[in-house]
Formats: structure tokens, C-alpha cells, sequence
């Protein structure tokens, strides 16, 4: 365990690294940015970002606010990893908006929130090494990157658009000169799922117009989430099925993408509840061991050492 020196050390570096990368971003022209890539191998310096060497198969996107991440987050990424599919043939992608449709940028700052992700995607690491080969693991790599685009649509664009993933060596996963051969698995809530296929996102009838393009490289990896919001987990299977039975075609879309929807189990029934909202609460409420129960060690640490969410926000 790092002293308390070793600590604040570490965490002023990591905070003065993201304040630095998110100014030269927001100083950019560009709309998505690999920042830094954190991998299993050791590296004296890991604030570097590390294109592939090869373009991976599979893009394996957790897609947040960070705010903070949570143990629901890791498990949602540790699940796809633990498949065969993903295991060999895949990245891991923490992704933040720095322009979210529906979230403003509060209570924690941009660059609090990338350093969690640094201190997330380390915990994710050491993790997945209990369920995946030591070649496996070895092979893992977690990049954090940021976007200014606030829709899925447009974030898919712009990450194919870039050449981050396309493959130092020149082969792409389909054999092609770029990242657009690559699948992005989006790992999503449910609630997510629904704000997907919603209209309201797509003024003037503008749903397949911006949709067509997302899932003919795309797919949605959905972490049902039963409760009194969204019904259980058959209630929420019944829902996917309502989309793919023609709902999704009322709604300006098209029922073939359903069919890019996998849905997978989330929290078992007596599992703790999980969320960023809670763990604010915990904070809140000065109540550590909750707060052990819903973020990492390292992470709870953070947060207590950097005074986050103490104050309520509107």
C-alpha cells in the first residue's frame, strides 16, 4: 500500500497529466481523443497512449458520465470480457463526454473524473486476472479517451473516423487500411438501451438517418437492470421483443436492430443496488463502509482523500 505522500503525489500527477490533456483537447479541433492506454505490462511511464498493434475485432466501450465509476461499471466490463468472444479479440474503451445531452458537467470536474478512470481501469486489470489466462491478461489494454460529441451515433463516427485503432502494423481486424472493420460493443444499461431508441434524440424524423450507419459497425451489450423503473428481467426481455415486434418502426426505426441488442444479466436478486447516485449519498452521509460496497477500495480512497461529492448538488 502506498504511503500517504506516495499517494498525494500520485494523485497530483494524474490530476495536472488529465487538466493538461483536456486543455489541449478542448484547444483541438478534434472530437474524440485516446488520452492515455493502462495495460497489465508494466511501463514506467502510463500516460501515453498505446495504439494497437493490430486493429482489435471487438471495441469493448463503457460509455459514462464517471461520475464516479462504480462496481456496477466493472462488473459490466469484466461480464463482456469473461466471454470467449471478446477475450482474445478485443480493447477495453472508457469513454467520457465532455458534452452529455442529458448530464451538465457537476459535482466533479472533468479532470477528478479522468483520474478516477486511471484508477478504475487499474482495478479492472487487476480483476480481470482472476477470471481470464495469464495470456489473456497479458494482452489487455484499457484506454481512456474523450469526446465532445453527446450521442451515440456521433461518437461511433467519430471513433471510426479515427485512426487511433486502425493498427500500427497495418492490418485492421478485417484486413483493412482503417478502424471501420472493427465492432464497437457498447456496454449499457438498460435505461441507456431506452434512451437510445428514443425520438426525442432524433429531431425531424432523423432515426434511421442516424442509426442506419451506428449499426452496421455497432452493437449494444445491455446489462438489464430490474426495478421499479424498468420491471424485472423478463419485463425488460419482453420490451427488446416489443422493439424487434414492430415498436421500434412506430417509432421511426427499424426492427432489424433489435437484433444488434444483446441483452445479459445484471445484479442478482439480494446483490447490493449500485449507482453513482448512491455512492454521493454514502458520501453525503459520511457512511465509508457503504461506500466500500459500491466503489472500489483504491476509489473510495480517492474520493475521501479529494473531498468529492460532499456537498449536494440541484
Amino acid at each position: 500500500m502506498p504511503s500517504s505522500i506516495e499517494t498525494d503525489t500520485m494523485a497530483r500527477q494524474l490530476l495536472s497529466f488529465f487538466t493538461r490533456a483536456l486543455k489541449s483537447f478542448q484547444q483541438s479541433n478534434a472530437t474524440f481523443r485516446v488520452l492515455c492506454s493502462i495495460s497489465s505490462e508494466p511501463r514506467q511511464n502510463e500516460h501515453v497512449s498505446l495504439p494497437p498493434r493490430q486493429a482489435p475485432q471487438f471495441l469493448l466501450i463503457l460509455d459514462s458520465s464517471f461520475n464516479p465509476p462504480t462496481l456496477a461499471h466493472q462488473r459490466m466490463a469484466l461480464s463482456a470480457l469473461s466471454e470467449d468472444k471478446y477475450a482474445h479479440t478485443s480493447r477495453v474503451l472508457l469513454l467520457l463526454a465532455i458534452n452529455n445531452a442529458d448530464k451538465a458537467p457537476k459535482p466533479a470536474a472533468f479532470p477528478q473524473r479522468l483520474a478516477m478512470m486511471h484508477i478504475f481501469a487499474s482495478d479492472l486489470l487487476k480483476c480481470s486476472r482472476k477470471t481470464m489466462s495469464a495470456t489473456e491478461t497479458e494482452t489487455c489494454v484499457v484506454d481512456i479517451a474523450i469526446t465532445t460529441e453527446p450521442y451515440f451515433h456521433s461518437k461511433s463516427n467519430a471513433i471510426s473516423g479515427c485512426d487511433f485503432y486502425k493498427g500500427t502494423d497495418g492490418t485492421s481486424a478485417e484486413a483493412a487500411p482503417s478502424s471501420q472493420g472493427m465492432e464497437q460493443v457498447y456496454l449499457v444499461g438498460f435505461d441507456t438501451l431506452i434512451r437510445i431508441f428514443s425520438p426525442k434524440y432524433y429531431p425531424d424524423d432523423s432515426m434511421k438517418q442516424a442509426l442506419d450507419p451506428f449499426f452496421s459497425h455497432s452493437q449494444l451489450r445491455v446489462t438489464m437492470r430490474p426495478d421499479a423503473d424498468w420491471g424485472d428481467a423478463k419485463e425488460q426481455v419482453a420490451q427488446l421483443e416489443n422493439l424487434r415486434a414492430g415498436k421500434l418502426e412506430e417509432s421511426g426505426g427499424r426492427k432489424e436492430w433489435a437484433d444488434q441488442v444483446e441483452m445479459v444479466e445484471g445484479r442478482q436478486e439480494g446483490d447490493v443496488v449500485v449507482s453513482s447516485t448512491k455512492v454521493r449519498g454514502a458520501v453525503q452521509k459520511e457512511d465509508w463502509e457503504s461506500l466500500k460496497k459500491l466503489v472500489s477500495e483504491d476509489l473510495s480512497e480517492w474520493v475521501r482523500r479529494a473531498g468529492l461529492y460532499k456537498e449536494e448538488t440541484t
